[in-house]
């Protein structure tokens, strides 16, 4: 019984409290109608309806989290309108949930709210049929319009105020509560599409942020090997070459002379480790220098169409790279080909690459060609990756980049 009465006065609270909002929002309806008019008469509502338009959407998004705490109820949190724009902002989801959501709620908190207040109302009326006799005559009370003059007729009153109490307490303010609470969430709650969006929207950022963790990571790890383990191989083989030189006794000289060939090897190996972590080239050159340097290196005559790309991803900037560097590379042994061209150019949000060489064409994936492996790096970044390479030639890779404009 105590958690009923619990119950009952928490959702009277709560509808008394919706029905002090739903009137704050009655008053906000006619100020949005005059901050419109205001675009009208001299435009000052441009400035001022978007700033009005956010504000709505949080007053919305208060009511609905108040709404799942009263039900018990967990809800996700959504973003604030991220136009700035009148225009825009008429576009999102948001702010049109919203303005669906005012009238409605403003009616029914209204309503519900005077249901409310029946609860403390009838605990007064009840206190005045009990104390009539102490009031003056001209203000005893008359619920119902009957005067309460002796205790017979106060004593019928107050029973049917404790009744009335009682049903209004126990089943209808709750089951009004729960009904508000309920339309209030059904009203202001993002659609599945919506939430779906959203979630994409997060895990996109989310991956952008660990892919640009990750290639600064590569960055770092390429800086501390080529600063620190490959100085100290260089050191260490120095030394071994010079104690070479020193000893007479041919023993130690040819294990010293097996020592330093192992520590030249490790070098060597270690060079190719760092290219595959991070080009040390990317770092000195940029892409556009990269790119440049790997067709002066190549066998075959390399044409440049190299827009700039400015200021790129780590992540992207390998990716890039290494998309060029296997396309030059295949065209340059499978394809017999005589000349290659690269063209890179960057739109808004967009990085394009395309590789086309006059071969024989016929590439194939499964034979080794390194482009599944070009597929999975671009995938990761949420890139696209296309092969055209009939029989015949000529064969031509696109690949699109997402990066930041």
């Amino acid at each position: 019984m105590r958690y009923a009465w619990g119950r009952a006065w928490r959702a009277c609270g709560y509808l008394l409290l919706a029905g002090a909002s739903g009137l704050a929002t009655l008053v906000m309806m006619p100020l949005g109608v005059v901050v419109v008019l205001l675009i009208v008469v001299g435009g000052v509502g441009l400035l001022l309806l978007p700033r009005c338009l956010v504000l709505l959407v949080r007053w919305t998004d208060l009511h609905r989290r108040r709404a799942a705490r009263f039900l018990g109820e967990e809800v996700p949190e959504l973003p604030l309108p991220a136009a700035t724009y009148l225009r825009e902002m008429w576009r999102e989801p948001s702010v049109r949930r919203s303005l669906r959501w005012m009238p409605v709620f403003t009616l029914v908190s209204v309503v519900l709210g005077v249901v409310a207040v029946f609860l403390p109302g009838l605990v007064l009326n009840t206190v005045q049929a009990l104390m009539w006799w102490a009031l003056p005559v001209a203000l005893r009370p008359e619920p119902y319009g009957i005067a309460i003059d002796g205790w017979g007729i106060a004593l019928v009153t107050v029973a049917g105020q404790v009744l009335s109490f009682v049903v209004l307490a126990l089943w209808v303010v709750p089951a009004s509560a729960r009904a508000h609470a309920r339309l209030c969430l059904r009203l202001s709650a993002p659609t599945e599409a919506e939430m779906l969006t959203e979630r994409v929207d997060r895990l996109s950022r989310t991956r952008a942020e660990v892919v640009d963790s990750h290639g600064a990571e590569l960055r770092r790890i390429e800086r501390d090997l080529h600063d620190g383990t490959q100085a100290r191989l260089v050191a260490i083989a120095m030394q071994l070459g010079v104690a070479r030189e020193a000893v007479s006794d041919p023993a130690v000289a040819a294990l010293l002379e097996r020592a330093h060939q192992g520590a030249e090897e490790a070098m060597t190996e270690l060079r190719e480790v760092i290219r595959g972590v991070y080009p040390p080239i990317l770092a000195d050159r940029g892409l556009t220098g990269a790119l440049t340097a790997l067709a002066a290196r190549s066998a075959v005559p390399v044409r440049l169409d190299l827009d700039d790309p400015g200021e790129l991803p780590v992540a992207v900037e390998t990716a890039a790279y290494y998309v060029v560097t296997e396309a030059v590379s295949n065209a340059s042994r499978h394809s017999d080909a005589e000349t290659i061209s690269v063209v890179l150019s960057r739109g808004p949000g967009l990085l394009r690459l395309e590789v086309r060489d006059d071969g024989r064409g016929g590439a194939d994936e499964n034979s080794g060609s390194g482009l599944p492996g070009l597929r999975r790096r671009v995938a990761a970044l949420d890139g696209r990756v296309s092969v055209h390479s009939p029989v015949g030639g000529p064969t031509v890779i696109e690949a699109e980049l997402p990066c930041a404009s």
